[in-house]
């Protein structure tokens, strides 16, 4: 059990030496994913704008067509106007001219106003792409000043990375799993030492009996307050001149 709690605080030790390398990144690793999800949702948006104004284009040469036929249609019935027989010809002949007419009148509308949603569509994608054209040049800048600080830290991370892979192999897999948990629940505190009998995190008195069973390094215990998990003087000393 003593090296099982002096692993825990090693691994603490490890995990705070990684967050200090990590906060001298700054914002720069939150804003540079922001950036790229920022530019994957505006070509999503690009995607779904082309698609309207092709659309909207295709349907437009689909009117265009039918319009067509039908001031062909309307032709051929002028002509067939001369060679009616009698009133009945003449009124069935005087009604498809009319419902061509309304037809053609109807697709010149809805070519109207497919040519506007594509033209809508079309200043919408350059307005898109010249704020894509800002935000990628935004981007290369924060990558690059992230990568200047990675490279000066870089050496130092892997090999906290690397001891931190070592060690968590030998830690068991519930106990890790309660440490990455309360890890994540204590900004990034999860294991602290008893100072002065009370809690290193939030500073909870620890009463004289817990202090004794601590000493004596024999199981995890956990502050009555703040839920870390606490170790002994002796653990704390002998894991920093480790760590």
């Amino acid at each position: 059990m003593k090296e099982k709690l002096r692993n825990l605080y090693l691994l603490q030790l490890i995990d705070s030496h990684l967050d200090e390398l990590e906060e001298m990144k700054g914002d720069l690793p939150s804003e540079v994913n922001a950036l790229e999800t920022q530019l994957g949702e505006l070509e999503e948006k690009i995607e779904e704008l082309e698609k309207t104004m092709k659309g909207a284009f295709s349907g437009r040469n689909e009117a265009d067509s039918d319009i067509v036929g039908l001031r062909e249609k309307l032709e051929k019935y002028k002509q067939q106007q001369y060679a009616v027989r009698n009133n009945r010809e003449y009124d069935a002949l005087t009604r498809e001219m009319d419902a061509a007419t309304e037809a053609i009148s109807r697709l010149e509308k809805q070519m109207e106003g497919l040519e506007g949603k594509a033209s809508v569509a079309r200043s919408d994608i350059e307005a898109a792409k010249r704020e894509m054209e800002e935000l990628e040049k935004l981007l290369e800048e924060k990558r690059t000043a992230l990568a200047e600080v990675s490279k000066a830290t870089e050496e130092e991370e892997l090999r906290y990375s690397h001891e931190r892979e070592k060690l968590a192999v030998r830690i068991g897999k519930g106990d890790l799993k309660a440490y990455d948990r309360i890890r994540k629940a204590k900004r990034g505190r999860a294991i602290v030492p008893v100072k002065r009998g009370a809690c290193g995190g939030c500073y909870n008195r620890v009463p004289p009996q817990r202090l004794v069973e601590l000493r004596q390094n024999t199981k995890i215990y956990t502050c009555e307050r703040c839920g870390r998990m606490l170790v002994s003087d002796e653990i704390a000393e002998a894991t920093v001149d480790v760590a």
